[in-house]
């Protein structure tokens, strides 16, 4: 077997293999289309990962959190178990289901696994996903890894399925970083947390006695950059997540946002208000030299780097409003790229490279939306009272953002996900009320 991946976070890696079964015959692929969104979501059956003694309720618990992550995206439709007509426990380990028995049921492609133990004592899951009219198997992986990296291997394993079925990366083995908030909306307390993009594992990563803003993630995301007042001034801190140990960048004051990380993690982006203007500076992570990139009489801010790490995007209101703006890397070619109605902000690039996201605020409503970089084909995709801060999953096709709701004389604050197509929106649970998410890459 071929190593492919590696965990960190203090966890022992895990190896990723293919299984070579028999050749299948030639029939048409089953695809899902991810730009038509969630109207006729496929009928997929995923069946308990069949185990013995305490392994049986792993494969169980593994199963649910693959139907979960593949229903969440609103492109399949999970099959109720109490509708499977080939019990689980009868799939031959090392041949075919009975496919007209699942083809009776509509589910058009069937998801079987196992759990064992390896003679170290670590799991071994083994997935097979199956096209129930082809009749044939399309994907097969082993897994291995300690007893508490179960849910990692059920993330991995639905992100296997979903790029084998869409043609697109996965999204699901990820985290979410935000900011937990409680108390009055005059004297919010914000802590920083921390949980897996299911809110699974979820963990506050600050204590709440100072004010934190505007986590962001490295490209390894391993560290996050964050912004946090001591005492009045604007303070940036580097925190490694695993280790829980931080590192001052430095103090800026008249900061609003934390800064961005390049793709490299080499350096980050930033504004910074100097001598009362603001405009958008980086800065080298090694020697820490700050290099100015604007030097015009608006307010620049907002910047974040495209995934090549050869252009920049951010808001300007030198053209009289908030707009949203290109230039390169080094500041050379400015030019604004938004000319709709309304105002702009924190525009982010997608990882993909085709798309940049934002806010936008036009009379009285606050709106997500995405733009092709070079500001044409504008699409309002998410609205309401207040609606902001855009983050991307690392296939750059969903979006996570947070929603304002007026309740009574207070608020509720929560984490929204929704697709490229708008038409699949879904609330992201969390225990405190929840603002400003950044999500990871997929980790390592």
């Amino acid at each position: 077997m071929k190593p492919l991946l590696r965990l960190r976070s203090g966890l022992v890696a895990f190896v990723l293999g293919c299984l070579m079964l028999a050749s299948v015959p030639a029939y048409a692929q089953l695809e899902v289309d991810v730009t038509t969104g969630s109207s006729n979501p496929l009928p997929i059956a995923v069946t308990r990962f069949i185990g013995s003694g305490n392994d049986a309720t792993v494969g169980a618990n593994i199963a649910e959190v693959i139907a979960a992550d593949l229903e969440r995206s609103g492109l399949f439709k999970p099959i109720n178990e109490n509708a499977f007509i080939q019990r689980p426990e009868d799939i031959p380990a090392n041949g075919s289901p009975r496919f007209g028995d699942w083809r009776t049921i509509n589910a058009q492609a069937l998801v079987t696994g196992i759990v064992a133990r390896e003679a170290d004592g670590r799991l071994r899951v083994e997935f097979r996903l199956w096209d129930t009219f082809a009749e044939g198997q399309m994907e097969g992986f082993v897994f291995r890894g300690d007893d508490q990296i179960w849910r990692r291997i059920a993330h991995k394993i639905a992100d296997s399925i979903y790029t084998r079925l869409t043609g697109e990366g996965g999204y699901f083995d990820t985290r979410i970083v935000y900011i937990a908030e409680s108390g009055p909306m005059t004297e919010r307390r914000k802590q920083l947390a921390i949980m897996d993009q299911d809110g699974a594992n979820h963990r506050f990563l600050t204590d709440g006695n100072h004010l934190v803003l505007t986590p962001r993630f490295s490209p390894t995301s391993q560290e996050i950059t964050y912004m946090s007042y001591f005492g009045n001034t604007p303070r940036v801190y580097i925190l490694d997540i695993d280790s829980g140990r931080s590192e001052v960048l430095g103090d800026f004051p008249g900061m609003t946002f934390a800064p961005r990380f390049s793709p490299d993690g080499r350096r980050v982006i930033m504004s910074l208000a100097v001598n009362g203007n603001s405009d958008i500076y980086s800065m080298d992570l090694p020697t820490r030299q700050i290099q100015c990139l604007t030097t015009d009489a608006a307010i620049d801010t907002s910047p974040a780097y495209s995934p090549d790490g050869q252009y920049v995007t951010f808001n300007s209101d030198r053209g009289g409003t908030p707009q949203l703006y290109t230039m390169r890397a080094d500041g050379s070619n400015q030019q604004r790229i938004s000319f709709g109605d309304g105002r702009y902000s924190t525009p982010v690039w997608s990882p993909r490279g085709d798309l940049i996201a934002f806010t936008k605020s036009y009379k009285g409503t606050f709106f997500i939306g995405v733009m092709k970089s070079d500001g044409s084909g504008e699409r309002l995709i998410a609205e309401g009272y207040l609606a902001e801060g855009p983050t991307w999953a690392p296939n750059g096709r969903v979006l996570m953002f947070f929603r304002e709701t007026p309740v009574g004389n207070q608020s509720r604050v929560q984490l929204f996900s929704i697709d490229l197509t708008g038409r699949n929106e879904r609330l992201v649970t969390t225990p405190l009320d929840g603002s400003d998410p950044a999500w990871s890459p997929l980790i390592p």
